[in-house]
């Protein structure tokens, strides 16, 4: 059904639907009544006849996960209901069973936020341009007017399912650990759904797992199911060290993000893990296309062509490198923020893909992980820095007037403005959500890199 998108999105509902997916305060911004509308409208726009939801651990999840249900029951569709799951779980059962679903979760973000993710059969993703602006359409038209459309002439059903076991057993089968070294390995869950998933997907490997904040919930009382933000992997770099382990592990509050510490409880960079994700795909299928966002490492593209494959340059976010793995026939595909996409996996993001990969990577040689990252390591990197703006395009405008004329300097507007030097390269882009603007700065040299990073946040913050 094609619904048309309003010019102009009224402020409520503009605020809770994202660029890819729904996401607000409970229940101040939406509830289960708003939920159940957004079950309806889903079924609708797809023409969805059978769906699945899963939810994660926070309070809020299951009452929504049934809400949305009723609005999809309502409308003739037959709705499997996983439960609790993680997000790459979820997309699990989208491919296997060639269903569209929606994950209710708000991924790392605080406790009294919850959301929905979004995907057609065979883990499709739904964003603004492909689905999710009409579906916003037709929430607020029946917000309006009181209420949802009239049920239709037949009702659907709602079963339940548990794929824990189905999605644990079909990882296995993408990566080989028989043979591997036993290996010590401390796993962060942040008491988030890792903590679920991670005792039946480890379960029988050579692994000796020291368990951190397995217990599920939702109000995140040791940290922020945030990996991405330095202070929450403190504990994880302490008891790696502590445990004198091979590896941490730190999944994110819906376990489809994976964070990895090496031995010496030093960070390895999201760019690097896709660097040796790339070389173990391209070795198994040797000159296939591998996706990058531009925000990573410039080592990864060098180690994509060195190993013999083609690399590709995408837009940040899920939806656009999940369509160009599909244009592309990518085999592999990595974010700087550790989201990893697998042709494997029905070109859908899981970090404990991505873990397995490590694991067997490490187990497989004698050295330590900080020896089998470090021909990944390249450049000197700023991490995001993130900037609060009044005026986003005046101040894009600023820096890119700084850089337009200077000789060997090239400039390109694929998202936000990346800005590239012989040596050195950034990016600047505006935040999808809050007044931000988002830098990321890499050079050859540290000192480049903070030189360069001084210069752009004087001219942003000016």
């Amino acid at each position: 059904m094609a619904v048309p998108a309003d010019p102009a999105p009224r402020t409520g509902l503009s605020a809770l639907v994202k660029a890819y997916d729904v996401r607000g305060v409970v229940p101040d911004q939406w509830d289960e009544r708003t939920a159940a509308l957004f079950g309806t409208a889903f079924v609708q726009v797809t023409g969805a006849r059978a769906l699945l939801t899963g939810h994660d651990m926070r309070a809020s999840s299951p009452g929504l996960a049934r809400a949305f249900a009723r609005g999809a029951v309502a409308q003739g569709a037959d709705v499997t209901e996983t439960g609790l799951c993680s997000t790459d779980q979820l997309y699990y059962a989208s491919g296997a069973f060639d269903l569209p679903g929606a994950m209710f979760t708000a991924s790392h973000n605080p406790a009294r936020y919850n959301g929905i993710k979004l995907c057609r059969a065979g883990a499709a993703p739904v964003g603004q341009d492909s689905g999710l602006a009409e579906i916003r359409t037709l929430v607020e038209r029946w917000t309006d007017a009181g209420g949802p459309p009239p049920p239709a002439h037949r009702t659907g059903t709602a079963t339940h399912r548990d794929t824990l076991r189905e999605y644990a057993g079909h990882l296995r089968t993408l990566v080989d650990l028989t043979g591997v070294r036993r290996l010590k390995v401390v796993v962060d869950a942040g008491n988030g759904m890792g903590g679920h998933t991670v005792p039946t997907v480890f379960a029988g490997l050579p692994l000796d797992v020291v368990p951190m904040y397995f217990e599920l919930d939702g109000n995140f009382p040791n940290h922020e199911a945030n990996p991405l933000d330095p202070s929450n992997i403190v504990d994880l770099r302490a008891r790696v060290r502590a445990e004198h382990a091979d590896i941490g592990l730190a999944f994110d509050g819906d376990a489809d993000r994976c964070f990895v510490v090496d031995e010496r409880g030093e960070p390895v960079s999201p760019s690097a893990i896709t660097a040796l994700v790339a070389s173990r795909e391209l070795g198994r299928r040797p000159g296939a296309t591998v996706l990058h966002n531009l925000i990573t490492s410039r080592a990864v593209p060098e180690v994509i062509r060195e190993a013999g494959g083609t690399p590709v340059r995408t837009r940040v976010g899920h939806s656009f490198i999940k369509a160009e793995m599909a244009r592309t026939g990518a085999v592999f595909g990595g974010e700087h923020s550790a989201h990893y996409y697998f042709a494997d996996f029905w070109n859908a993001d899981t970090g404990m893909l991505a873990a397995l990969h490590v694991l067997a990577a490490l187990g497989r040689q004698a050295g330590p992980l900080s020896s089998l990252t470090r021909r990944f390591e390249r450049y000197a990197s700023s991490g995001e820095i993130n900037s609060t703006v009044d005026d986003a395009a005046g101040r894009l405008a600023a820096v890119r007037a700084a850089w337009n004329d200077l000789p060997g300097v090239t400039i390109d507007e694929l998202d936000g403005l990346t800005v590239n030097g012989p040596e050195w390269w950034f990016n600047l882009r505006p935040s999808n959500t809050e007044p931000l603007l988002r830098l990321n700065a890499e050079a050859r040299e540290p000192h480049t890199m903070r030189e360069l990073r001084d210069e752009v946040l004087d001219l942003v913050r000016a």
